[in-house]
This record gives structure tokens, C-alpha cells and sequence, in this order.
């Protein structure tokens, strides 16, 4: 059975807010774990090239972004949820179908694929959500938001 949060909410849009912190120093250690594959789980073909575009010194702190706005858009999606399982279980997720896409000028936009956006579809129906991101770094750490808005 399909779950329209927009359903309840008459001609007033919703709006939910995921937000996500990455402590740099942490994440750079996971990426450069021997063995670890942490980095080809998550990340998607064009997540890999874009970084790769960085500085080696720059992509752990590019690449902690990018995580964080991943977490940040499935808690904006949990929120939107309120009360219900998950669609998609935590385990399950395949996090490199959550993609951060670069234009030509740096700003980003989220894209989904495969069974992530089958499950958005499913929770929202036709009118999807455009989630809208944003990544900051400040020494140490980077953070991203993302908001979702239903469409009224």
C-alpha cells in the first residue's frame, strides 16, 4: 500500500529537513582502512571520477560531503515517515544509488537510482520530491542538508 504524506497535509506544503555532520579526520581514516571497501559500497561511478578531479590532500574532506549529504537526504526521507517503517531497510540500502551530482560550476544536485528510487516513488507517488542539498566544509568537519518539500 502506497504512503502519501502529502495526503494529509491539504494545501499546506510539508517540508522536512535532514541534516548531517562528518568529522573529516574520522572519515579520511574509514577510506584508507586496508581492506576496506567502504568507499566503492557507497560512493557511485561518478562520485569516484569527481573526486579523483581533487587534490589527494582535498578528497577525503570532499568525499566526507558527500557522505553527509547522503545521511542528511535519508533523514529528511525518515522524516517524512513519522511513525512508519522504513521502505528500504537500513541494511539493505545500497547508498552508491544516493548520488551527489556536480554541474559544470560545482553545485550540486541529488539523483537517485534502482531500487532508492523505486521506494521514493512508492512512498510519494508521481509527484516526487526534488530533494534540495547543501554541503559546507569548516576544518575539520563538513555538513550537508537537504530539504524535501511535497508538493502541495
Amino acid at each position: 500500500m502506497q504512503h502519501n504524506p502529502a495526503s494529509t497535509a491539504g494545501s499546506t506544503p510539508r517540508f522536512y529537513i535532514g541534516v548531517d555532520l562528518v568529522h573529516v579526520p574520522s572519515f579520511s581514516e574509514q577510506l584508507h582502512q586496508v581492506g576496506s571497501r567502504f568507499a566503492s559500497g557507497v560512493f557511485s561511478a561518478l562520485e569516484t571520477r569527481v573526486a579523483k578531479t581533487k587534490p589527494e590532500t582535498q578528497r577525503p574532506a570532499h568525499l566526507a560531503g558527500r557522505w553527509a549529504a547522503k545521511e542528511a537526504f535519508i533523514k529528511a526521507w525518515s522524516q517524512a515517515l513519522y511513525g512508519r517503517a522504513p521502505i528500504i531497510a537500513p541494511e539493505e540500502l545500497d547508498w552508491s544509488e544516493i548520488e551527489i551530482r556536480p554541474d559544470a560550476h560545482g553545485r550540486i544536485q541529488l539523483g537517485l537510482r534502482g531500487r532508492v528510487h523505486r521506494a521514493l516513488k512508492e512512498c510519494f507517488g508521481p509527484n516526487l520530491p526534488q530533494p534540495q542539498l547543501s554541503i559546507s566544509h569548516d576544518g575539520d568537519y563538513a555538513i550537508a542538508q537537504c530539504l524535501l518539500q511535497l508538493p502541495e
